[in-house]
């Protein structure tokens, strides 16, 4: 099966301006984002990942993050969009700041009980649960690993640039773990966490990577490690991180 290099697009001016960007159009990266999708592209690149194929969310952000990414690594890298990869819908939360939504019930549902939360629909944005949201991201995770795996082999190394939230629920169901402990996991902007699956079940290598030598992800390279792999309040939507870095 598959590895999975699981990219949360880079910083966005909603992540600077700390709003709740969900599926409002026309959010962009700003200057250090588009820098974090460089770097990471250059990391990518200088580690020669054959990367197989880019799947992105359907919005601006992590297109534009793609986009980087597959100009840094060059040449032909197939790319593509799932809409099973995009936002959370926050319906009527979508475009508030974070500070507002903090004082509002639903928050605390969202930091403990996940599972129970679903947000509320407004005339603009529909609104989704997080478990409708967890469910559609693996749909969409399993869904391309069969693709990748019929076209480019069981080695095939392939990105999937999405969101926070949506990339969170994907570690914590490759950890083993329910969606009520997914806000457990942190996931900066431009960050790499990586998700391997074997017959085995999955296995996560890396988890919010944000520099460093990604030379290891090579198939040949990860052949020599797999006997040895072991078996506070979340911002909602992911949040602007807790780094600036852009370089390795």
């Amino acid at each position: 099966m598959p590895t999975v290099l699981l990219v949360r697009h880079g910083r966005s001016s909603a992540n600077s301006s700390g709003t709740l960007a969900g599926w409002t159009p026309g959010v962009f990266l700003d200057a250090a984002g588009e820098q974090q999708a460089d770097a990471l592209g250059a990391r990518l690149a200088a580690a020669e990942v054959p990367v197989a194929e880019i799947v992105s969310s359907p919005l601006d952000r992590c297109v534009q993050t793609a986009d980087r990414l597959a100009s840094a690594l060059g040449g032909p890298v197939t790319r593509s969009v799932h809409d099973g990869l995009a936002e959370c819908r926050y319906g009527a939360w979508t475009g508030r700041p974070l500070a507002e939504l903090a004082k509002e019930e639903l928050w605390k549902v969202v930091q403990e009980r996940p599972s129970q939360a679903r947000f509320p629909d407004s005339p603009a944005y529909e609104g989704e649960s997080l478990t409708a949201m967890w469910d559609r991201a693996l749909d969409a995770v399993r869904e391309v690993n069969e693709r990748v795996t019929a076209e480019h082999g069981a080695d095939a190394v392939w990105v999937a640039v999405s969101h926070g939230d949506v990339i969170k629920a994907v570690l914590a169901d490759a950890a083993g773990s329910r969606l009520d402990d997914f806000q457990r996991l942190h996931v900066d902007p431009a960050s790499l966490s990586v998700v391997h699956y074997t017959s085995r079940g999955p296995f996560v290598v890396r988890l919010n990577d944000v520099g460093g030598d990604l030379s290891g992800l090579r198939p040949t390279a990860r052949a020599t490690q797999d006997g040895e792999l072991p078996e506070g309040d979340a911002v909602v939507g992911g949040g602007p991180g807790t780094s600036d870095r852009v370089g390795p």
